[in-house]
């Protein structure tokens, strides 16, 4: 089938590597335009945009989907399907009739579940046990259109954001391929979306990345998982905010269940911090300007000392 890629992000790039080796022909791809990104705010093209390029398929990046001109290019190109794998924007009611089989969706969660920007991230939050990716039909609605193949995969006691999202994307570019050849077969069986198990997973905020000692310790785990490679997690300590890598929980008996939430007990080898119920040990941490470092050698050079609060908001 002829077919346009829509895509933005790292984990786009598996998809779209797929579908250029499978028999399908991709005459185009469709991606954000570049944006800044890093500390000094540096213009970078998306990774799908130097996939593409480096594939030497053509690339589209309109600054909107609603532009006219944009619907009559893409009807011009005879599409026959459009997979769309974390575009990052929204699909207009004009542009999903310009292709025969329409858009199919990568979505990475298991619908009805977690429709929105960051499913992962709020799969590995609530603590799901079981996560997975869908391919559906896209419709007006935000995730809603029928469903056309799942498939599921276990989350990990230590799994972040980003490493499951790596599995996912992978074994997700074999479910959308697989979806688009049932189509072109006339083989595939939409299936409506349930109605109930519905949840939402709007993209993350810094509101969502700040640590809440006060909430249980497999909790705050969970919290700064799913908050890694973004948007980071964070507390502060004196005054000054510290980014924080994945935490371990430190079994009951080991003699400072007492700690406070935030409270830091410091040693040589590492730094522990009280939660509402139980104490994690701190990973690996980046203070402001600085590369990330281990925890204890971090609170050295910051003279963090035992008792200490971190969260105390600066």
């Amino acid at each position: 089938m002829r077919v346009l890629f829509a895509g933005t992000p790292e984990a786009a790039v598996p998809s779209l590597k797929a579908l250029s080796e499978s028999h399908h022909d991709v005459i185009a791809v469709l991606t954000r335009p570049n944006a800044p990104a890093g500390r000094k705010r540096v213009m970078h093209r998306s990774p799908i945009r130097v996939a593409a390029e480096q594939a030497g398929i053509d690339v589209l990046t309109p600054t909107s989907t609603r532009d006219p001109q944009l619907a009559d290019r893409l009807t011009a190109l005879r599409l026959d399907a459009a997979p769309v794998v974390a575009y990052g924007g929204i699909i207009p009611t004009a542009l999903l009739d310009v292709a025969t089989h329409g858009w199919v969706n990568l979505h990475f969660s298991l619908l009805p579940a977690w429709r929105g920007a960051a499913p992962v991230q709020h799969a590995i939050m609530a603590g799901d046990e079981l996560a997975g990716a869908s391919t559906f039909l896209l419709e007006e609605g935000l995730d809603t259109g029928p469903v056309l193949g799942t498939l599921t995969e276990r989350v990990r006691h230590d799994d972040t954001s980003g490493a499951l999202l790596a599995r996912l994307a992978h074994a997700g570019a074999e479910l959308l391929v697989g979806s688009l050849d049932a189509l072109e077969l006339g083989t595939a069986q939409p299936q409506p979306q349930a109605t109930d198990g519905v949840s939402h997973a709007p993209k993350l905020t810094r509101d969502d990345a700040r640590v809440r000692w006060d909430r249980l310790a497999y909790a705050v785990d969970r919290q700064i998982r799913a908050c890694t490679p973004a948007p980071r997690a964070f507390t502060t300590v004196h005054g000054e905010r510290l980014n924080l890598g994945p935490v371990t929980v430190v079994q009951t008996g080991s003699g400072i269940d007492t700690l406070a939430p935030g409270q830091a007990h410091v040693d040589r080898r590492e730094v522990l911090v009280g939660t509402g119920g139980g104490v994690v040990r701190l990973g690996e941490v980046q203070p402001p300007g600085k590369r990330p470092m281990d925890a204890a050698a971090w609170a050295r050079g910051a003279r963090l000392h035992a008792g200490d609060l971190l969260g105390i908001h600066g």
